[in-house]
């Protein structure tokens, strides 16, 4: 994506596949961004859209793709952001606010949705968030007493996460699917007019941090290691009733949880697999920048002695020009002094009168 000025009020738009960002953007910038009824995602890169008005203010948005990206790793979609995040605030840009989508319609707030939204807590920081607006949509697939209950849980059960986010200062807003509720969630953002840098900004620009070693990426470290275990756990679980199995029921059932057994063991296998990946591929980065700093600091030194050597060759050649000219002074006087001592006297003055 291009580089977004720093006249517009740029906001970004984080949250579950499918939990309706795309087409919140499209709405509200009149854009056409892709979107998915599937459970496939559409969003496969930070994008922005071109500046609009709001009350105007020219306005970007920002697309990014959620954390359980159907394609993509946790860790490879972090980067994405990191990376994104980093290059504006290296600009000097910082986000006017952050915008996550909660659905309504879910049953319940369950564990993808969960570590979307500690992910984003953890990127975001906790100064930040009154800048943030934790968006409910998909009210038009709720009975509205029901989503106005399910509303309630995340005002009011500290275990979804919700309500410590509120109590520091962010904000949860309906979308009703209409342009009027598009335009009350942007206008809130943009009435607050406090762009602060966030906390995986400051830990990558200012700290100088990998992405690996940012809050967001230790989130996502904790969160495949409470999946590895409860992996482990459900295929310790069924292990043990594939043995009570095996003593009281018959060789079908058993042949069934075996199956079962190797499909978590494999889950295990791949999850433990995802994560080494990511953490050598963070770590090749880390040494190409090494590389990369340390290739810049040798260029300097080498233009720097580079330069010092043409200012040192330039005042030998004008101490040797003025040694010429005292030279070539001293060899006119010593000339004339002896043309002088040759000429008898009266002559001499009369020459004498003729020089001067």
């Amino acid at each position: 994506m291009g580089r977004i000025g720093e006249e517009n009020a740029t906001i970004a738009v984080m949250g579950a596949t499918g939990s309706g960002k795309t087409t919140f953007i499209n709405l509200a910038s009149n854009s056409s961004l892709p979107t998915s009824d599937g459970l496939r995602s559409c969003t496969e890169v930070v994008t922005a859209t071109t500046p609009f008005d709001i009350d105007g203010r020219r306005v970007v948005l920002v697309d990014t793709p959620g954390f359980d990206d159907t394609v993509r790793s946790d860790s490879d979609i972090l980067k994405l952001i990191a990376d994104f995040l980093a290059s504006s605030y290296k600009d000097g840009h910082k986000l006017a606010g952050l915008l996550f989508f909660h659905r309504i319609s879910d049953f319940r707030m369950g564990g993808i949705s969960l570590k979307n939204f500690r992910t984003f807590r953890k990127l975001c920081g906790e100064q930040t968030l009154r800048n943030v607006v934790l968006v409910t949509n998909m009210w038009g697939s709720v009975n509205p007493q029901v989503g106005a209950q399910r509303e309630q849980e995340l005002l009011t059960q500290d275990d979804l996460g919700f309500k410590s986010a509120l109590e520091k200062g962010a904000k949860m807003m309906r979308h009703d699917g209409s342009g009027q509720s598009v335009s009350g969630i942007l206008r809130y953002i943009l009435g607050n007019n406090n762009p602060m840098a966030l906390q995986i900004q400051r830990e990558i620009v200012d700290e100088r941090k990998d992405v690996s070693q940012t809050a967001a990426a230790a989130e996502i470290e904790r969160e495949l290691r409470a999946e590895r275990e409860r992996q482990k756990a459900e295929a310790e679980r069924i292990r043990l009733e594939m043995e009570a199995v095996a003593r009281a029921r018959a060789e079908q059932a058993r042949r069934q949880l075996e199956a079962e057994a190797w499909r978590r063991q494999q889950e295990v296998a791949r999850i433990e697999a995802e994560r080494r990946r990511a953490q050598e591929q963070m770590e090749r980065e880390r040494l190409e920048r090494e590389r990369l700093i340390l290739a810049q600091e040798e260029a300097r030194r080498i233009e720097a002695a580079r330069i010092q050597r043409e200012h040192e060759l330039a005042l030998a050649e004008q101490r040797r020009v003025a040694e010429e000219a005292r030279r070539r002074q001293m060899e006119e006087e010593e000339r004339l002094r002896i043309a002088l001592s040759q000429v008898p006297r009266r002559k001499k003055k009369r020459g004498l009168r003729r020089l001067f």
